[in-house]
């Protein structure tokens, strides 16, 4: 169970990681080396299954507009000494205490309705009847909504098998080569206009993102699901600065730890720092081993298993935000989360917080006496 569970979440991590790769000219053994090792930090300093994920931020723009490796390295490095500096000096944990926790729990529902729209698109994007197809996205859902609480049959794994399956079935169609080497490292000195591009296309907004989903939002889900042994915000932070710090001189893509990655590894059986490893050594592994050859297996990954591992960690997110019950509460997690999935992250932060705002001053001239 604990392996299924490190597996929850290569539904986000396969198609940022991949499309970084070939959009980019990362080198995805590097990639996977780097976040192997950054997932084996993550578990042991933790003890419970955090995962490691792509900056999505980063991740979309690098893939929309093909941004060069030295322009990713300077955006993770920019966003990982921001957040580390947060982290060091306390700020972090002032901006917790500030943020409302229904601005939260948005945050955290508007991701997960990205999430499953992500894996709408993902199925809706095979065809109808075949290995990988939106009636193999279908059946397989079912199945994984009838198998949620098994721990006699790992969800994830199942999953990942099958897709495995699937795309070495299209590799020896032919439809893709697959060339066994080890990955190339080298040091990436971003030149001038690769940090000016990180800084304005990578960092501006993913800065507000890892602040608010990547160190907030994560500790509130994390204090969910294990309320004696939370994450602390601080600690979190300073994660997330190191390994980007250390990692992307060599070419690693900029990593964070999500709600959605812990909401999916919890989704799928994880319960200690043990699922983490385990999933760093496997991406060690392969990263070092069949770096070259992944990516031609991810290339043709079926899209229809992707689809049902985010569908269902996408509603693993969204299910903490039961705890908003009475109607300002829910009113402010609905306008967040709502400003996120028709904009971006920071701007459903600032309505959320605007919002919660004029309710609270409200609340106070309605009842003076609660001042």
């Amino acid at each position: 169970m604990e392996l299924s569970g490190g597996l929850g979440d290569l539904g986000t991590f396969l198609p940022l990681a991949v499309g970084m790769a070939v959009t980019s000219g990362m080198d995805l053994g590097v990639i996977l080396v780097f976040a192997g090792l950054a997932s084996i930090f993550a578990g042991v300093l933790f003890g419970l299954p955090v995962p490691v994920q792509p900056m999505k931020a980063i991740a979309a723009v690098a893939i929309a507009q093909a941004l060069n490796p030295g322009a990713i390295a300077a955006a993770g490095l920019i966003t990982g000494l921001v957040i580390l500096i947060l982290g060091l000096s306390g700020t972090i944990s002032k901006l917790e205490k500030i943020v409302p926790l229904s601005v939260v729990r948005g945050i955290q529902v508007g991701v997960a309705i990205k999430l499953v729209m992500k894996a709408v698109e993902y199925a809706s994007a095979t065809p109808l009847i075949g290995f990988n197809s939106v009636s193999t996205a279908v059946t397989l859902a079912v199945l994984m909504f009838f198998m949620r609480r098994s721990r006699r049959f790992p969800g994830a794994l199942i999953l990942l098998s099958i897709g495995i399956a699937i795309s070495f079935t299209e590799i020896g169609l032919g439809t893709e080569t697959a060339i066994i080497g080890l990955p190339t490292f080298h040091i990436v000195l971003p030149s001038a206009a690769a940090w000016l591009d990180g800084l304005v296309h990578g960092a501006a907004p993913q800065i507000p993102l890892t602040i608010l989903n990547s160190v907030i939002a994560v500790c509130a889900l994390s204090g969910d699901l294990f309320p004696r042994r939370p994450m602390k915000s601080r600690t979190t932070a300073v994660s997330v600065g190191v390994i980007n710090l250390v990692t992307c001189w060599f070419g690693a893509m900029p990593m964070c730890h999500g709600s959605g990655g812990l909401a999916a590894q919890y989704r799928f059986g994880a319960r200690t720092g043990g699922a983490t490893v385990m999933i760093g050594i496997l991406k060690l592994t392969v990263g070092l081993l069949f770096g070259s050859a992944a990516i031609a297996a991810m290339r043709v990954f079926p899209g229809a298993i992707l689809g049902v591992m985010l569908f269902f960690a996408g509603i693993e997110l969204a299910l903490p935000a039961r705890d908003q019950t009475d109607r300002s509460g829910i009113a402010v997690t609905l306008i967040t989360a709502i400003a996120i999935v028709a904009t971006h992250t920071l701007a459903g932060f600032l309505l959320g917080a605007l919002a919660s705002l004029i309710l609270q001053r409200k609340s106070r001239m309605e009842h003076p006496s609660r001042r």
